[in-house]
C-alpha cells in the first residue's frame, strides 16, 4: 500500500493518484475526483453550494482577466464584498499566496500575489472575528467524523508562517463548542467528504463567526498533514484512536477501496 505524504500540486491534486491508480497500487487517501475537486476550491465551493452548505460570500477572478481589466474588477470586488477580504489561488495549499486585503491598495498587492500560483483567484468575504475549527473524516463509504478542534493563530491569520515557521500557534482539543455545534460541524464535515466523493481521510476547516455564532464551510483538505503534532491525527488520539491503530485502519480502507475497485471491467477486457 503507497501512503502519499505530499502536499499541493502534484501531490494531492489526483495527479499522483492517478498515476497509482495506472500502476493499479493500493494507495491510502481520496482518488483522482475528490482530490482534484476538493485542490481546486471554487469547483469544491460550487459543489458545496449545490449541497446547501454554508459558505462566505466569494467572487471568482479570471487571471487574464485581471491583468486587463484590473481597475474594473477591484470596482466590481468592492462593489460585492466589504472589506477585509481573503485573497487566494485556487489551486494551492498550506495558504501559499493568501492575503488578507484591508482596503484596495492591498487587494490589489493581494491580487498579484494570488496571480503568481493559479490561474483562478479567489475573493472572499472575511468572518469577523473569525474562530478557525477544523474536524477529521475517516472512512470510505460510511466516514465517521472526530471531536472539533480550534486554530488560536499567533499571527493574523493562520497563514503559512504561522503553520510552518513560527511556534505561536495554539491548538484547542476539543474546541469550546456548546453540544449542538458540535454535532452540526461534525454532521456538515461528513457530508461535505460526501459531497467530493472522498475516501480513506480528509480534515474539513470551518470558520465561525465571533460575534453571531454563524459557521462556514471554508475548505475540505484531502491530504492533510500527518505529523505527530498535526491537527488530523491529534483529533483522533482525541476522540479515541490513537496514531497507529489511525494509520491502521487508513491501510485497511486503502484495501478495501482498492479491493472494490477491481471489480471494474476495462474496456480492453
Amino acid at each position: 500500500v503507497i501512503f502519499p505524504v505530499l502536499h499541493g500540486p502534484f501531490g494531492e491534486d489526483g495527479t499522483v493518484q492517478g498515476l497509482l491508480e495506472m500502476a493499479n497500487l493500493p494507495y491510502v487517501g481520496c482518488g483522482v475526483l475528490s482530490s482534484a475537486v476538493a485542490m481546486d476550491k471554487e469547483v469544491a465551493r460550487r459543489l458545496f453550494g449545490a449541497a446547501g452548505l454554508p459558505q462566505v460570500a466569494y467572487k471568482l477572478v479570471m487571471r487574464n482577466k485581471w491583468q486587463r481589466e484590473r481597475e474594473a474588477i477591484l470596482e466590481e470586488l468592492e462593489a460585492s464584498l466589504a472589506y477585509p477580504m481573503f485573497v487566494k489561488p485556487a489551486n494551492m495549499g498550506s495558504s501559499v499566496g493568501v492575503s488578507k486585503a484591508k482596503n484596495r491598495e492591498g487587494l490589489v498587492v493581494a491580487m498579484e500575489n494570488a496571480a503568481r500560483f493559479d490561474r483562478k483567484i479567489l475573493v472572499e468575504q472575511a468572518v469577523p472575528n473569525a474562530r478557525e475549527i477544523e474536524v477529521s473524516v475517516l472512512g470510505n463509504d460510511d466516514p465517521i467524523a472526530s471531536v472539533p478542534g480550534e486554530i488560536v493563530p499567533g499571527a493574523e491569520f493562520y497563514d503559512y508562517a504561522a503553520k510552518y515557521l513560527d511556534d505561536n500557534s495554539d491548538l484547542l482539543i476539543p474546541a469550546n463548542l456548546d453540544a449542538k455545534t458540535t454535532v452540526s460541524l461534525q454532521e456538515m464535515a461528513v457530508e461535505a467528504f460526501k459531497v467530493v466523493e472522498g475516501s480513506g481521510l480528509a480534515r474539513v476547516d470551518f470558520l465561525v463567526d465571533g460575534e453571531s455564532g454563524e459557521f462556514f464551510l471554508n475548505e475540505i483538505n484531502t491530504l492533510p498533514g500527518f505529523t505527530r503534532i498535526s491537527m488530523y491525527p491529534k483529533l483522533w488520539e482525541a476522540s479515541g484512536i490513537p496514531y497507529p491503530a489511525l494509520v491502521d485502519r487508513l491501510v485497511k480502507l486503502s484495501l478495501e477501496r482498492y479491493i472494490d475497485r477491481q471489480q471494474n471491467s476495462t474496456a480492453h477486457e
